[in-house]
């Protein structure tokens, strides 16, 4: 039975974010779960992904692993109903598409921010963490390489990135729009990590707005406040500070709500006080909404007010699909083809194996020059023979009848069995 590439996702199209909180995946979990899927089931192939929206695992397997790995997911995180959370996951159980799910994604396509470009990195340090732990094989390698080269072909050809419509962005957006009646609004920012980054750097595009930033490691605050002219908070203050800003955006990883109700309660709020949470799992209470004069959004209420960028975005998406069926219709050829290698191979050994014995059984006492010319005659033998099998098994990739074909041949040429040599 052939391995078939398949996918399992949670996504912000299944899910909403009190799910998503609760199955997220760290570098250490991501870490543990490939070692048991190298493990327990022999996967040569295998990445995850885990995002503020998603959490997918990729693998290749002759069989449908999804219920395992789902228990896999709940023993990591210490669910003991796990399958009660079944229903949220989709399934990809054929090649097609999987590979498919995984080029939309990687594109931005499947982003909650159309085109988003955070997801490629994302995409990339997740194929990293596999490759780490020597879990990409020749399949996964060439693929995802394939993928990073879609993505130059779509930043070069279409005006799908062009223009800020990320996720960030989308977070500023709101930001303006909803501090608009404040003069010179007064901005926390909690946690600089690759979101929080990404939103102070968006932040230039609020000019009056007063921006302090904060962080665990002070040092990475400095070095982002110095190029953005921003102040930094030390991390011991942040709540001080909190209760002076009059929008707090927070992009920290916790278990636990790092901003309560209990909390917010003891803030003096004069006319609002808005929270944005960019955090998964979620660091901001739900019910900090109901203090008088807060306003809260996490990372599925927020919307883009709709922008030139994003209706450029929008409109090349015909184009971005174009361009995505090209190349996995290239991608798709090349695995067809790889499939058959294995039985080519084994069919020019076996050939070999038998010129070889012949030569030796009916050459022993050949000169060089007799030998020499029978070796060449062989040879050019074999190639002959190799031909129509070779070209056979390609056709049959091509009509996807390749399993059919490798079975046929396998047993002509007796290709599973051992040959002895005499």
């Amino acid at each position: 039975m052939q391995n078939k590439f398949r996918a399992l996702s949670l996504s912000h199209k299944t899910a909403p974010v009190q799910i998503r909180e609760i199955i997220a995946l760290d570098e250490q979990a991501i870490h543990s779960i490939l070692l048991k899927l190298k493990e327990f089931f022999s996967l040569g192939d295998a990445l995850i992904l885990s995002t503020c929206n998603r959490t997918e695992v990729y693998y290749s397997h002759e069989l449908d692993l999804s219920t395992e790995i789902i228990k896999l997911v709940g023993l990591e995180k210490g669910l003991a109903d796990i399958v009660s959370y079944m229903d949220y996951f989709e399934l990809y159980t054929s090649d097609r598409e999987a590979i498919e799910h995984l080029f939309r994604v990687s594109m931005g396509l499947e982003a909650q921010v159309i085109g988003d470009i955070q997801i490629s990195n994302q995409v990339k340090r997740a194929y990293q963490a596999s490759a780490d732990l020597d879990m990409a094989g020749p399949f996964l390698h060439r693929l995802m390489h394939t993928i990073f080269f879609t993505n130059k072909r779509i930043v070069q050809e279409t005006s799908f990135r062009d223009g800020a419509a990320s996720l960030s962005y989308a977070a500023i957006e709101l930001i303006e729009s909803l501090t608009s009646n404040t003069y010179q609004p007064r901005i926390l920012l909690i946690g600089v990590g690759e979101i929080g980054e990404d939103v102070a750097k968006n932040m230039v595009y609020l000019p009056d707005a007063k921006v302090k930033i904060t962080n665990r490691t002070r040092s990475k605050a400095e070095a982002l406040a110095s190029e953005l002219g921003f102040e930094v908070v030390d991390f011991e203050n942040c709540k001080e500070a909190m209760a002076e800003a009059d929008a707090v955006v927070c992009s920290i990883q916790r278990t636990d709500p790092f901003i309560t109700k209990e909390l917010v309660k003891t803030f003096e709020i004069r006319s609002y006080k808005l929270f944005v949470d960019l955090s998964v799992p979620r660091s901001v209470e739900t019910s900090v909404e109901d203090v008088p004069g807060v306003i809260l959004y996490n990372v599925d209420n927020i919307r883009s007010k709709t922008s030139e960028a994003l209706e450029k975005r929008l409109a090349a998406i015909p184009q971005v699909e174009q361009i995505i069926e090209e190349t996995i219709e290239e991608f798709y050829n090349w695995k067809k083809e790889m499939m058959v290698s294995p039985t080519i191979n084994k069919l020019k050994e076996s050939l070999e194996q038998i010129r070889q014995e012949e030569l030796s059984r009916y050459l022993k006492n050949a000169d060089k020059k007799q030998y020499d010319m029978v070796d060449r005659i062989t040879k050019s033998m074999m190639q002959k023979i190799l031909k129509v099998p070779v070209v056979q098994l390609k056709a049959a990739c091509q009509r996807d009848q390749a399993e059919e074909m490798i079975e046929i041949i396998s047993d002509i040429f007796d290709l599973n069995s051992e040959r002895v040599s005499k």
